[in-house]
């Protein structure tokens, strides 16, 4: 009687390998995955920044102003300060420079953005979110 045995299914070992290396994968995953998010969410705090970004350099650009001094939020064109919109806590401007600061979602991170005089302007990026890779 020659019987061949066929096995079905896998054995304990093969699915505790398969285990084994899934975990190692989430392991690595999972912080790459908050990082992203993180940066996602922070994309909204240095989307607040455009429409001072857009308002400061028009006021250079037309020769309302010839220093930094005194370019505020809500003064020369630039629109005023705004808060608590969605993960941004704050965004405004003061002697030219734009620092928008994010909420506890974002670690409160901030990016500023300092503008130069000279046509084109130039834009200085800034903050905590530099060392924090989110800018």
């Amino acid at each position: 009687m020659n019987q061949q045995r066929h096995s079905h299914g896998f054995t304990l070992i093969e699915l505790m390998i398969v285990v084994a290396i899934i975990g190692i994968l989430a392991s690595v995953a999972l912080p790459a995955y908050q990082t992203y998010t993180e940066r996602a969410r922070f994309s909204e705090v240095i989307l607040a920044t455009n429409q001072f970004k857009t308002a400061v350099g028009l006021a250079i650009q037309s020769g309302r102003v010839n220093t930094l001094a005194g370019l505020d939020a809500g003064t020369n064109g630039v629109p005023p300060a705004v808060a608590n919109l969605g993960m941004v806590a704050s965004a405004t401007v003061t002697d030219g420079v734009i620092i928008a600061t994010g909420t506890a979602d974002v670690s409160d991170n901030t990016y500023t953005l300092t503008p130069s005089l000279v046509s084109p302007i130039q834009w200085t990026v800034g903050g905590s979110c530099i060392a924090a890779g989110l800018c």
